[in-house]
């Protein structure tokens, strides 16, 4: 469970500095006079990547969830490829990327990086690692239970990204 406990405080970690680079790139997009959207859900969101990261650990250590190693290694790969998407995403956007829906009048959609593949790709990493991450040390109830609720929480957040992305220009 060491090691788990690691893997999860370097989430928690990638997190706060997901956070901190979201901030700085809302007070630009903000000082651009960026239109932000999707106040109402933002804090469900927060609290369920929140509670996703402590029901891993909860589960794994009071359901004894053992680390099986072909689940366990696969989920971590998972795990990690998905960390190198959403990075990936966050690099492609640079000051425009953010955890908030705050979009520029007048910029154009990026079409670059994993864009030109997806609309959403960064979804795409949220998923995979809401599904991986519990079971590298076998969670499956927290596995379970997260992907649907980010699913309903998805299907708003996607609405809101959209509607909101329909204001700004087609590269």
């Amino acid at each position: 469970m060491l090691w788990y406990k690691l893997l999860l405080a370097a989430v928690a970690a990638e997190r706060l500095v997901e956070l901190l680079v979201a901030r700085r790139n809302a007070a630009w997009t903000l000082a651009r006079l960026g239109v932000e959207s999707g106040r109402g859900h933002y804090p469900v969101m927060v609290t369920l990547h929140t509670a996703l990261l402590a029901s891993c650990l909860t589960e794994a250590w009071l359901a004894h969830r053992p680390f099986l190693p072909v689940l366990g290694w696969t989920m971590l790969t998972v795990v990690v490829l998905a960390q190198a998407l959403r990075w990936w995403c966050v690099t492609t956007l640079g000051p425009y990327w953010n955890t908030r829906v705050i979009v520029v009048p007048g910029a154009r959609l990026v079409r670059a990086g994993p864009y030109r593949f997806a609309r959403h790709p960064n979804y795409v990493a949220v998923v995979a690692e809401i599904v991986a991450l519990p079971l590298v040390h076998s969670a499956w109830l927290t596995a379970t239970f997260f992907t649907v609720a980010n699913a309903a929480l998805l299907a708003v957040r996607i609405r809101c990204e959209n509607t909101a992305l329909g204001r700004v220009s087609v590269a």
